[in-house]
């Protein structure tokens, strides 16, 4: 079952001033997750070929297709299957998983409204306080 989601990026290091070392010690700045609730089915969706646009505020900020994620989502996801069962901690039912970004990251401002428009799922919007 695929969801539409966003992941949003945070930091403990300030400023941004960040190397690869500083992003696997902070959880590859990974902040929160929001997922949509209406699933669609992978036989009736191909990931690679899904169109996404980021608004703020109804400005597009962000586009991408599923091809921006390793040429395909599933192609992340087996990877990382593959990966997690050599660590031998292999991937279960029921288990979360985001599949990695489809467009550049964009900054957003407290009271924001985010909408991610996904081809095939409802759009996913999102606004936070402070």
């Amino acid at each position: 079952m695929a969801l539409p989601a966003l992941e949003i990026v945070d930091s403990r290091i300030e400023s941004w001033d960040i190397g690869f070392t500083d992003t696997v010690a902070d959880n590859a700045s990974s902040g929160l997750f929001v997922v949509g609730r209406d699933g669609r089915s992978l036989d009736d969706l191909e990931p690679r070929d899904v169109v996404m646009s980021l608004t703020i505020n109804d400005e597009e900020r962000s586009a991408g297709t599923g091809a921006a994620c390793l040429g395909d989502p599933l192609e992340a996801l087996r990877w990382l299957a593959v990966q997690a069962a050599r660590f031998g901690d292999p991937l279960r039912a029921g288990h979360l998983i985001l599949s990695g970004a489809l467009g550049p990251f964009v900054p957003f401002s407290p009271g924001d409204r985010v909408t991610a428009s996904i081809s095939g799922f409802a759009p996913l919007t999102v606004s936070f306080e402070e």
